[in-house]
């Protein structure tokens, strides 16, 4: 781990004052000339020894992915999947030969991958999500057909895999959101700069939300909190539905959190929310 400038020029410092040919550098101050050749020399070891932690983290991640048949494995080949190209032959890697950067960069239409292992031996889970204008959302038909054929000419022999391309999860929250009537109208609206400031950090929650993570309500409250003209907030029902064989199911409660079957959520509107002095 890459020590800090004044760590190293420290060191450098230390030697200078225990070696007797250089008693005459003694000078406290930070501008002396000798302290100033210790700092230009102390950043570029720090620079370099950055370098070097760069470097280290590079190689591990390498190592981790390259790893073939681990779940990180099936989600770095989900993420490389181009829509429109062959692969090479006996090979798990895209024929790029003729095809410029941009084309390259359109083909890859999934943007967001979970993979998981199933319940029944064998079996991984691939959730995936393409985006469009920083909205998610599933890939098409055509698409999907394509990605599942991808995924069956590299998956490892024996294993089984099931591919989830939903529509997000509905989400409905049913909010008291206690309010500073000096800096929120009854509306929610902000008096100063008259946008939705509640609405606008559960936008930005639930997009931070890593692709098939938890949604934790306490999190959000925590994060509601932070919003000026929020005093508190009381969550008093949180349910959500998700596609299923001819379409959503109903609406079910939760209490503490929930993980999204499609791998992420989509609020409809932000009419239940209520607030109060």
């Amino acid at each position: 781990m890459a020590r800090t400038i004044e760590q190293i020029q420290g060191v450098m410092l230390t030697q200078i004052a225990s070696d007797p040919n250089l008693a005459a550098l003694n000078s406290t101050s930070k501008v002396s000339l000798y302290r100033l050749f210790t700092f230009v020399v102390a950043f570029a070891i720090w620079a370099l020894e950055q370098l070097f932690d760069q470097h280290k983290q590079e190689i591990d991640t390498r190592i981790a992915e390259q790893k073939s048949g681990t779940r990180n494995w099936y989600k770095n080949k989900s993420l490389d999947f181009q829509y429109g190209f062959d692969l090479l032959p006996e090979s798990d890697v895209f024929d790029n030969t003729l095809a410029t950067d941009e084309q390259i960069e359109a083909s890859k239409i999934v943007k967001y991958c979970s993979v998981k292992e199933g319940l029944e031996s064998n079996r991984l889970i691939i959730k995936i999500a393409s985006e469009a204008s920083e909205v998610l959302e599933p890939i098409t038909v055509d698409q999907l057909d394509s990605f599942t054929a991808y995924v069956e000419e590299i998956k490892y022999a024996g294993v089984k895999v099931n591919v989830v391309n939903n529509p997000a999860d509905k989400l409905i929250l049913d909010l008291v959101v206690f309010r500073d009537p000096l800096v929120l109208s009854d509306t929610g609206m902000s008096v100063l700069n008259a946008n939705q400031p509640a609405e606008d950090r559960i936008k930005a929650y639930m997009k931070e939300l890593p692709f098939n993570g938890e949604l934790v309500l306490n999190d959000m409250i925590e994060q509601l909190r932070k919003v000026p003209g929020v005093i508190n907030v009381h969550i008093q029902n949180a349910s959500s539905s998700h596609f299923d064989v001819g379409g959503y199911t109903d609406f079910t409660t939760f209490n503490i959190s929930r993980v999204p079957e499609s791998g992420y959520f989509k609020i409809e509107n932000f009419d239940t929310i209520a607030y109060v002095v």
